[in-house]
């Protein structure tokens, strides 16, 4: 189903219950329902993050095997733990445009979608932080002039 670039005005926001974010998480898809929610978590501020727990959850099997079920001391567990662990974040921090790009376009969104949203919030938070700087030294010269009596 063709759907437009970004979720519509009344199209809601709906959360996944636990075990479908979960699911979510391994990398499955969601109902339509939950489409504007994949489009959120893809482009928050916090969609980094987002995508690391997502990509911790994925390795917590594994990992929980290597700690359980190899037959070393438990240092020697935890240590290839640690380093699979290491080596996943690395791994998917390289490829977290792409992924996250993967999740929208299972989410029905067309390819980009992700990466123009949160482009486009970037220039509003930059335009905000411009004008910010432009107020305080605006603030600033008033307060000179007000000394200096210029």
């Amino acid at each position: 189903m063709a759907h437009p670039a970004g979720p519509g005005p009344t199209e809601p926001v709906v959360r996944p219950a636990p075990h479908r974010w979960v699911w979510y998480a391994l990398g499955g898809g969601l109902p339509e329902r939950h489409r504007a929610w994949v489009l959120h978590d893809t482009t928050t501020d916090t969609w980094w993050m987002r995508h690391v727990a997502r990509m911790l959850v994925q390795l917590a099997v594994p990992i929980a095997l290597v700690v359980t079920l190899l037959p070393a001391p438990l240092a020697l567990r935890l240590a290839v733990a640690g380093g699979g662990i290491f080596l996943g974040l690395i791994f998917s921090l390289a490829y977290m445009p792409e992924t996250t790009e993967n999740r929208v376009v299972k989410a029905g969104y067309p390819a980009g979608t992700a990466t123009a949203v949160r482009d486009r919030a970037g220039l509003g938070r930059q335009q905000r932080e411009t004008e910010r700087k432009r107020a305080a030294a605006a603030r600033r010269a008033a307060r000179y002039r007000g000394r200096t009596g210029r």
